[in-house]
């Protein structure tokens, strides 16, 4: 529920909590997420004590990319439920004091979007091929691509169409991710209408804000050239990388002239008049993968986008120092916007694994999620954290990330297996099915369960909501930071509160004008902060 009595928009304070789909409650028993398993399990979001949920894309989609591949924007896929359905959640939500924010994918759209078909048949130079980046090829007979860009899924960004007699030379269409995702071409002004009468749908059914897939990709540089490397850089993505979405900002090249062009601020601009005009606070945050925090604070300017995700916090190595600069790079770029904190979602390794995994990896997990709770600005959870899960090493013959079946490389699978809820084995209460989830669980997660973490006062799950709850005492604690690192301890003042991080793997001693302490990660003696372990105090 929302936090009372505060001045400031809901949004600027707010844990947002986020759900993936296909893979949170299953209503049905089909294996699969859907949106009643969702508004089933809604009382138990409320007790965990975050203010809101972000559901991932539920749209009419042949889900070659699990939803973002959208076919139809204004409605609901069957596989997920109806648009009854999608009004029942977001009414239930509202009832117990949740906000709902829901994913829009405005980069592209699936190449079975009726846009797309009416741009195949219609031809070259038709109106309606002018909605996407259709272009001919290089080389005799149109056989090369037209630019040398890749695409985030492996391989080239361009795939040609079939020759038909009509046109036996046929163009190419640009796809920054999967050959089923066509890029839309937002010079066109067709496409900036289409997306406004999408978000006035939703905003009308009562969403109270928006994700906005691939923020900083929607304008291309305009004559579509090829993209120059320097010395040691190349065209391909480094998959192995934590995710594909990481990828993307970690190559940090010289030349990126498919991401973050200046034009795309004109549409935040007209997206953010729209938003105005709704009573609520309606927001949205963009997912920029951008190579600076400048780039990424241009987003949240005040007549732009209410917040962008910050993957500073999250691409940080575990350490005082890393963390120092995350948090002092962060307040001075974003100086009166609300800063958004993340370790994970569903395109990255589960910081528990990313730390180490085991006992390590969960301490430092419980840890950094402390310490990120305790800053100003809104924190974004990812459905499983709050259970100490991690990454999964799913089987190839259940693997369906299309960056797995596009490159063989890891993919995003692992973060992406079904929540556990209940019971001793799969589909340890997912749905009232009884084989295994669309992505199977390890057979050993029977502790990991919701209903076994409700019994442990100790359990990931107890810890989070004791982190929660206390978060709501801190509200007065000021925007104003004062951030140091003694050795392997990060020290962060923020007014009367007091947040410490051991990264360290011997126990620090707590500062003697430190104050009491509120709450910690783990076990603390006395005035001893032990390893991987992060406390509040005041």
């Amino acid at each position: 529920m929302a936090i009372l009595n505060d001045p400031k928009p809901w949004w600027q304070n707010a844990v947002c909590y986020q759900v993936y789909v296909r893979s949170f409650a299953d209503g049905d028993g089909d294996g699969v997420g859907d949106l009643p398993g969702i508004t089933s399990r809604l009382p138990y979001l409320r007790d965990l004590g975050v203010d809101a949920l972000w559901i991932t894309p539920f749209y009419p989609s042949p889900q070659n990319d699990h939803g973002y591949d959208v076919s139809d924007y204004r409605d609901v896929d069957p596989l997920f439920g109806s648009l009854d359905d999608a009004d029942t959640l977001i009414a239930t939500a509202h009832d117990l004091g949740l906000r709902v924010i829901v994913d829009i994918v405005p980069n592209h759209t699936s190449d079975e979007h009726a846009w797309f078909r009416e741009a195949v048949a219609a031809g070259p130079g038709s109106p309606e091929r002018a909605r996407y980046l259709f272009r001919p090829g290089r080389g005799e007979g149109g056989t090369e691509p037209p630019n040398n860009w890749a695409s985030v899924f492996g391989g080239p960004a361009w795939d040609r169409l079939p020759a038909t007699p009509e046109e036996p030379e046929p163009e190419w269409y640009l796809h920054l991710f999967d050959s089923s995702q066509p890029d839309l071409d937002w010079r066109n002004p067709e496409v900036h209408q289409m997306f406004l009468d999408v978000l006035r749908f939703w905003l009308d059914r009562g969403v109270d804000g928006f994700r906005i897939d691939v923020a900083h990709g929607l304008y291309k540089e305009a004559t579509l050239r090829d993209q120059e490397f320097a010395v040691g850089e190349s065209a391909s993505y480094d998959h192995a990388s934590v995710n594909t979405d990481q990828a993307m900002v970690e190559r940090r090249l010289t030349d990126e002239p498919m991401w973050d062009q200046p034009e795309v601020h004109e549409v935040y601009r007209e997206w953010r008049k729209l938003l105005d005009t709704y009573a609520g606070d309606r927001m949205a945050v963009a997912e920029a993968w951008t190579t600076t925090a400048e780039s990424m604070a241009r987003f949240v300017r005040p007549d732009e986008l209410h917040q962008t995700f910050n993957f500073s916090w999250l691409l940080a190595p575990w350490s005082a120092e890393s963390f120092a600069k995350v948090v002092t790079d962060t307040v001075e770029t974003f100086g009166s916007a609300s800063p958004t904190w993340v370790l994970s979602n569903h395109d990255v390794v589960r910081h528990v694994t990313r730390y180490g995994g085991g006992e390590v990896g969960l301490a430092r997990g419980r840890a950094a999620t402390l310490a990120m709770l305790g800053l100003p600005g809104s924190a974004y959870l990812y459905q499983g954290e709050e259970l100490g899960l991690e990454q999964v090493d799913v089987p190839p013959e259940a693997r369906q990330d299309p960056a797995w079946l596009r490159t063989g490389d890891e993919g995003r699978d692992g973060c992406r297996v079904p929540v556990p809820w209940s019971s001793q084995e799969p589909p340890f209460g997912f749905g009232p099915g009884t084989g295994q989830p669309w992505i199977p669980q390890p057979a050993d997660w029977s502790e990991l369960t919701v209903e076994a973490e409700q019994a442990d006062p100790e359990s990931t799950l107890s810890f989070y909501r004791r982190a929660l709850e206390a978060r709501r005492t801190i509200q007065d604690a000021g925007d104003e930071l004062a951030v140091s690192v003694d050795g392997d301890l990060l020290d962060v003042r923020r007014g009367s509160l007091r947040i410490l991080l051991n990264c360290g793997d011997s126990a620090v001693d707590i500062p003697a004008d430190a104050g009491q302490v509120v709450i910690a990660s783990g076990p603390v003696s006395g005035r001893s902060l032990p390893p991987n372990t992060a406390a509040w105090l005041r």
